[in-house]
């Protein structure tokens, strides 16, 4: 494999190292702080708004576009205990990094994904966003609740919880970083989630 296959997100998951769980762990602790939030309505606005695109993106099937709003390394991380704990060391429903989130969207695609044959329909909905200020200028953690209906085969389930982004400015836009589903019963027995959270 070359240099830059190696350095490739989407063909190698060389940034999932122990810096980036350190440093994913610390983001994701005690961030929730009043004293951290951003007050102004504007900024909340313009985050709320990109969490309710990426709500209509998934519900439409745009997964290109969603991924699209992922920086190149990112994480998408669906604890399976109701304090997340750590990944390295807890069971996860999921824990992709860009690799996997790709090879998740291929295999969704490919007709093959057997519980997603039909496609389920989903609607999300997200409420009580607030917006929270980090060490760094270029940096938000972002929390909302979220309610899923997905309707597959003769089926309807609700799937509800919190979820956590880190959103970092890349270049002129925010992107989000790693998103953290903390889901309610996330430590029950839950039906093969093969939806994208």
């Amino acid at each position: 494999m070359t240099a830059s296959a190696a350095s490739d997100p989407s063909r190698s998951s060389h940034y999932v190292n122990d810096a980036l769980y350190r440093q994913l762990i610390n983001n994701f602790t005690d961030w929730q702080d009043d004293a951290r939030t951003v007050a102004d309505v504007a900024v909340r606005d313009e985050f709320r708004r990109l969490l309710e695109r990426e709500a209509r993106l998934l519900d439409q099937l745009r997964y290109d576009d969603w991924l699209a709003m992922y920086v190149a390394e990112c994480v998408y991380w669906v604890p399976s205990t109701p304090n997340a704990g750590d990944p390295r060391r807890a069971i996860s429903v999921m824990f992709d990094d860009r690799r996997r989130l790709e090879d998740r969207i291929y295999r969704l695609r490919t007709g093959f994904a057997w519980s997603q044959a039909p496609a389920s329909r989903t609607v999300r909905l997200i409420s009580n966003v607030e917006v929270f200020d980090t060490m760094c200028d270029d940096a938000r953690m972002v929390r909302s609740n979220f309610l899923i209906s997905e309707f597959w085969g003769d089926e309807t389930r609700v799937l509800t919880g919190w979820a956590g982004h880190r959103i970092v400015r890349d270049g002129a836009k925010w992107k989000i970083q790693a998103k953290q589903v903390n889901l309610l019963e996330c430590d029950q027995s839950i039906r093969n989630p093969s939806i994208i959270l």
